[in-house]
């Protein structure tokens, strides 16, 4: 049996199939997340492209809260396909799955909890017409909470189209996006490898990976819906400061990725900047689950990183909230 975590990238072949092939594959890898399911599929078949443009399949990770082939033939009607692992596999397989079950050009992997905009599929193809020689392209996306209601924007990256510039020293000091807002062309899979490593933080080594081998296309449409869980919050890597540890070793990896004379100042950034995100981590263990113990890893860890007063006037006001159980 392979192992859930692969320590290299593991291989992708090549197409098998011979042919036409569509443009799109649209790869919904998910693991008991069927409340959202419905919504995830409905925002592709909405846009969706005829069925020899646009390959979409459901990657199911042996999940046990539903039927989720019932409900991809009740929403798809034969339009979204189905493929289940005869056991649970964890996610670093399953989009390794997903990928080496991708036959088109563009391979767009989207949680089944997340969801596209309209628009989506016809603007990122644009991106990739306009600048072929972009190995992946990146939109702007929202955050949205687990009922779908908005929560803030991500961060603008550039005003306008095109390919960012100086993009593999910027993507490598902090994760600027996520899997919904990337498109990844199948030949890139196909030279670097898939996910491997940790099961967090595994896409921001993979978009270093991208940026330091190929351009990357930009757009600032705001175009995906990326949902955060309250559950997350409250699993145990966040509560042990685990996802720390691994933002840690991600950096670690990274490392490898830069030039040299980068490593130490990117490094130098990456800490200040997650040491900042740890205490804002922090702030949110205690608002959802009140964990003191939870709320001391993320501070922790997060001074492990890196000191300023701001970083210190941040920990104050956690440590005064839960000193007076504020919430």
């Amino acid at each position: 049996m392979l192992p859930r975590i692969p320590s290299s990238p593991p291989v992708i072949p090549p197409v098998s199939t011979r042919g036409a092939r569509p443009l799109w594959s649209v790869m919904i890898p998910v693991y008991n997340c069927a409340a959202y399911l419905p919504e995830t599929l409905e925002s592709v078949i909405n846009q969706a492209m005829p069925e020899q443009e646009m390959q979409i399949e459901v990657i199911d990770d042996a999940s046990s809260d539903a039927q989720v082939e019932d409900l991809v033939l009740r929403i798809g009607k034969g339009r979204i396909k189905y493929f289940r692992q005869p056991e649970n596999v964890g996610s670093l397989r399953n989009f390794e799955t997903c990928i080496n079950r991708a036959t088109g050009t563009l391979v767009h992997i989207l949680h089944g909890d997340d969801r596209v905009l309209p628009g989506f599929y016809q603007k990122m193809g644009s991106l990739f017409q306009k600048y072929p020689q972009a190995g992946a392209a990146l939109c702007r996306f929202r955050y949205v909470d687990e009922k779908g209601r908005w929560l803030y924007d991500q961060t603008l990256e550039m005003e306008e189209d095109g390919i960012l510039k100086d993009w593999l020293t910027r993507v490598a000091v902090r994760n600027p996006s996520q899997y919904a807002a990337t498109v990844v062309k199948r030949e890139v899979y196909e030279r670097l490898g898939s996910f491997y490593g940790l099961t967090y933080g595994e896409d921001w080594e993979m978009w270093v990976r991208i940026a330091k081998h190929f351009p990357v296309a930009y757009t600032p449409d705001i175009l995906a819906d990326y949902r955060k869980h309250l559950s997350s919050i409250s699993s145990n890597t966040f509560l042990t400061g685990q996802n720390s540890q691994d933002m840690l070793k991600v950096m670690a990896m990274i490392q490898d990725l830069l030039p040299p004379e980068h490593r130490k100042e990117i490094l130098q950034k990456s800490k200040k900047f997650y040491a900042h995100y740890g205490i804002r981590v922090a702030n949110q263990v205690w608002h959802s689950v009140q964990s003191k113990e939870g709320v001391k890893a993320q501070i922790r860890y997060a001074w492990g990183m890196h000191f300023d007063p701001q970083l210190l006037w941040g920990t104050a006001k956690v440590y005064f909230k839960m000193t007076f159980n504020i919430t």
